[in-house]
Parts: structure tokens; sequence; C-alpha cells
């Protein structure tokens, strides 16, 4: 029996990076998927990948910042599977025209804080009312070691858009504690995945991040993946309205625990 025995999970921004690793994590220990995206290529690749695993597996094109798309995915879970366990608020973007105040047009702020926040809330919104039906579970919404810290390299919205991630976080781990459903926010560290490398286009900018890692080295997906795995498994049931920290250390090289 694997760790996520016949529960389903939804899984946003399945189409690379910390979501594609961890659907194929999910689905090695037995979870049902659903899978979402706007890139349906990769998409398409996550679903031929966790169906080689032998998963129960759907794919639905998703974009987070519109309701009407988040009230799909989850329709389509309950039609698929009749329910929903673990949803897993995974999809953002980094603009790599996301800069300081000054530099950061309004419609760069506008749509970083429409998918990485607005897409978790909507998320939340439509995917909660499904999961009480089905007895509770585990949220768990990517958030960033950022919204703990500034970053090295300016990127205001992308890290505003996580602080807010963080905020709702807790909120929503408050209000759903006594209904068996947690809530979690992962912070991964800088991670070497297409995203992140993609905003860090410059060797100098590569290095500018590494220097802060204890570790010495970028994260990975994969990594998060088995962070998410533990989060949405009975193995952390006492784990609610965290900040679930995976960063090399380099928070706890930079925060400064308050007098």
């Amino acid at each position: 029996m694997g760790r996520l025995q016949d529960q389903v999970a939804l899984i946003t921004g399945a189409a690379g990076g910390i979501g594609r690793a961890t659907a194929l994590r999910f689905a090695a220990e037995g979870a049902k998927l659903v899978l979402t995206d706007i890139d349906d290529t990769e998409g398409a690749q996550t679903l031929q990948q966790v169906q080689a695993v032998g998963a129960e597996v759907i794919y639905v094109h998703a974009d987070v910042s519109r309701g009407e798309d988040c009230q799909a995915m989850v329709a389509a879970a309950e039609t698929a599977f009749d329910g929903l366990h673990i949803l897993f608020n995974n999809a953002g973007i980094m603009h790599p025209e996301d800069g300081d105040a000054m530099s950061t047009e309004e419609h760069i702020w506008d749509l970083t804080m429409a998918i990485n926040l607005r897409g978790v809330y909507l998320g939340c919104k439509y995917g909660i009312p499904l999961m009480l039906k089905s007895g509770g579970g585990s949220i768990i919404n990517t958030a960033s070691f950022v919204a703990l810290m500034g970053a090295a390299t300016p990127q205001l919205a992308y890290t505003a858009s996580k602080g807010g991630v963080l905020a709702m976080t807790r909120e929503l781990a408050v209000i759903h504690a006594r209904q068996n459903l947690r809530c979690n926010a992962l912070c991964p560290g800088p991670l070497h995945t297409k995203m992140l490398m993609d905003f860090l286009d410059t060797e100098q900018k590569k290095q500018r991040r590494l220097v802060h890692i204890p570790m010495g080295r970028f994260g990975l997906a994969t990594e998060m993946a088995d962070a998410a795995l533990y989060l949405a498994s009975s193995e952390s049931s006492y784990v609610n309205g965290t900040e679930f920290v995976v960063d090399g250390g380099i928070t706890a090289a930079y925060v400064t625990p308050a007098d």
C-alpha cells in the first residue's frame, strides 16, 4: 500500500518543475491524480509519464487565474474520481520583467498576482467544498523562501505574491482546523528548475543567488516533491498552518530571530 493509496490529488502547474516531479511521486504512492496547466504540450508529457507508472490520472487545461477554470478542474476531479483529498496549489510564474518597484510595470504586477495569489485563492474557493465533502484532507500551497526574506535579485511582484500565499495559508489553516482539513505552505529555496534558471539568465545572477545558500547548490524539484508528499500524507497529520521551508539552509543563515 502506498502512502497516498486511493487518495485523490489535484496538482496545478503540473507541466514541469515541482508539479511534474510531485505528480510522479504521488503516483508512485498510489494517488489518483488530476493534473492541470496551461501548457498542454508539456502537460501531456507529464500525463504520459504518470500513466507509465500505472496511476489513474486525467489532465485538465486550467488557467488558475480564471474562476471558471478552477471550478471546472475541481468538477473534473469529482466526475472522474468522486472526491478530492489533496489540493496542491502549485502553479506560479516568475516574470523576467519583474524587478524593483520603479522598474516593474503594473501589468507585470497584476499578472503575477493573478496567477500566484489569486490562483491559490480560487483553487481553495472551489476545491475546499469538495474536500470537506470527501472527509477532509491536505491543502499544500507553494510559497517560497522569499516570503520570509528579501530576494537578492529584485523580483518584487513575485516576493509580494508569495508573502500573500503564506498569510492566506495561515488563515485557511485556522479556519478549517476542526474540519479535518489541514493547510500548509511549502517554501522552496532556489531550485534548478526552468522557471528560476530562465529568471537567473546570466552566470552572474546565478552566482549572486548561490552565494547565499549554505549548501552551495540549487535544490531539485524532486526534493520538493518529497516534501509535498510528507505534507499530503497522514504522517503530517498534526502539521497545520506551517511555513514548511526546504531551502538548503538559506533562511537559517540570513533570518535573525526576534529578541
